[in-house]
């Protein structure tokens, strides 16, 4: 049996965690009343409505290697092998922790089979490749064909997003100040999506109305209308908001399984309140 270990940036729901038997390995978020683990010590919603007075900016660090290596040997009691499914290893220093836990379980736990993907992605296109994964798992797969899984998962997924502001963005050092209080000035909406392992700009909007139809026309450029897929709907303490997409999607695909899902903490420090965004994955994968 594999066993997919995970970061909290996949920002997967609690129910399909528990129903995918998925390890989660939690980031950290360092705010002015101390440090707590991504989606363990406050809940999002808590912790969204902290953010919008916060003393002072939040940052937040990956997980160090034993944390991830303690995964491996919760894997090792259930089976003999695992997948570390992490976002992007360009942004974030998780991977490379990862990698490191890998070569420690190879001395420590050398019946365990252990296997690494970079997604190269962030927030629900990361998600869906842990989630295919952990259902090839439970199909019986094998940890070669899980881990493929993962990766063509990561590596077809198409996500974008936008907020009403680009002051969250400036503050976590994505953009300049002054890009920052210009697009503010002209009410522009950005679109963010992924570009060699990196959070960029994809293109704006002069409304949120018209900064997701251009997400939705970035996402044809990837999955042609009439395609079949599965659609995830992500926000940050926006869940009516985001809910403008499913019309959108639908009117353009058959959309087989859909999913809706808050960002981490962790994510959302940097994207802010008011975001919200989708990924897609083709239903073949």
């Amino acid at each position: 049996m594999v066993t997919v270990v995970t970061d909290s940036c996949a920002s997967l729901p609690a129910s399909l965690v528990e129903e995918l038997a998925i390890e989660v390995v939690p980031y950290y978020v360092h705010t002015a009343i101390g440090t707590v683990r991504d989606g363990v010590d406050m809940p999002p919603d808590e912790f969204y409505e902290w953010l919008k007075d916060a003393p002072a900016w939040p940052t937040t660090a990956n997980p160090s290697a034993g944390e991830y290596l303690e995964a491996f040997r919760r894997a090792a009691k259930r089976g003999d092998s695992a997948v570390i499914v992490s976002m992007t290893g360009t942004g974030s220093g998780g991977y490379q922790s990862a990698l490191l836990a890998k070569r420690l379980a190879e001395q420590e736990l050398p019946e365990l089979a252990v296997e690494a993907v970079d997604t190269q992605q962030v927030a629900l296109a990361h998600g869906w490749a842990v989630i295919q994964a952990a259902r090839a798992a439970q199909a019986g797969q094998s940890l070669a064909d899980v881990t493929q899984v993962a990766r063509k998962t990561a590596e077809t997924a198409f996500v974008a997003f936008t907020n009403d502001t680009l002051e969250y963005l400036q503050r976590g050092g994505r953009i300049g100040k002054v890009a920052s209080m210009v697009g503010d000035l002209l009410s522009i909406k950005p679109v963010i999506g992924m570009r060699d392992g990196m959070p960029s700009p994809l293109g704006v909007g002069r409304s949120r109305q018209g900064a997701y139809k251009r997400i939705v026309a970035l996402a044809l450029n990837r999955f042609p209308e009439g395609s079949t897929v599965r659609a995830a709907l992500m926000h940050v303490a926006a869940p009516d908001e985001v809910e403008k997409f499913r019309a959108m999607l639908t009117d353009k695909y058959n959309v087989v399984e859909w999913m809706k899902a808050q960002l981490s903490p962790a994510l959302g420090v940097h994207s802010g309140p008011g975001t919200v965004g989708i990924s897609l994955i083709g239903a073949d994968v």
